[in-house]
């Protein structure tokens, strides 16, 4: 159903300002789809620029929402750390990182998450930034995850997921895509990719694990490999 007119409530408010129009596309029909360099799709921002600078601060403003409307639980002296751990995580820390799986997150992109969340914690906790208690003492009174791991592990699930899938599925079509043009002078941007192969590296992680989807869901929370799972890739590589 085509609605003339529509704009989405939650992340502009649409005003010709916000949608910052630059030209028409002419479909030839008579139609015309206008060009804006932002917009929402399913709750994530996606930007004509690409990257996740518009995602992590959409994501910040629905987070801060969110922790204001439940302010008087999560900020009450007189509620349990570990109960406002559990809310806060359910439907705060979750609003966050939602969509961040097929972020290609840069470092400004993830400390502006973590600043939001180091704020959260110290108010719920009742802790100015003076005291300079450490965000992993904060987040263990609260019984918490960082946000970094959190974006880390969907990001690895999400690709376990797109792993297993078939080769002729339109999502490792879209994945292996190659773009045809001239590359601008200096370092390309960063994809997504480069974000996964560093979250292999660093957790040790081959590739071809992904493909036995329990082990794969223990091993993205840092845990060792059970003896079971090693003979089997050993059989595997034979």
């Amino acid at each position: 159903m085509h609605v003339d007119g529509y704009r989405c409530k939650r992340c502009i408010d649409g005003s010709p300002a916000s949608l910052k129009m630059s030209q028409q596309i002419s479909l030839g029909n008579g139609q015309s789809l206008e060009c804006v360099e932002k917009f929402c799709y399913l709750g994530d921002m996606i930007a004509a620029g690409g990257g996740a600078g518009e995602a992590s601060r959409a994501r910040v403003r629905s987070g801060w929402a969110k922790f204001k409307e439940l302010a008087p639980i999560l900020t009450s002296r007189g509620a349990s750390l570990k109960v406002k751990g559990k809310v806060y995580r359910a439907c705060v820390q979750s609003v966050l990182v939602y969509g961040s799986e097929t972020w290609p997150v840069k470092v400004e992109d993830m400390q502006r998450l973590e600043r939001t969340e180091r704020m959260m914690v110290s108010w719920m906790c009742g802790v100015s930034l003076k005291s300079r208690m450490s965000s992993k003492k904060l987040n263990a009174r609260l019984g918490i995850e960082a946000i970094s791991e959190i974006v880390r592990r969907g990001r690895l699930r999400w690709y376990g997921h797109i792993e297993r899938k078939g080769s002729d599925d339109w999502v490792s079509a879209c994945r292996d895509y190659e773009v045809v043009g001239q590359k601008s002078r200096g370092r390309g941007r960063k994809t997504w990719a480069e974000c996964v192969r560093h979250d292999l590296q660093s957790l040790g992680l081959r590739t071809e694990w992904a493909q036995d989807r329990n082990e794969w869901k223990n091993l993205i929370r840092g845990n060792r490999p059970t003896h079971a799972s090693m003979e089997k890739r050993t059989l595997t590589r034979k």
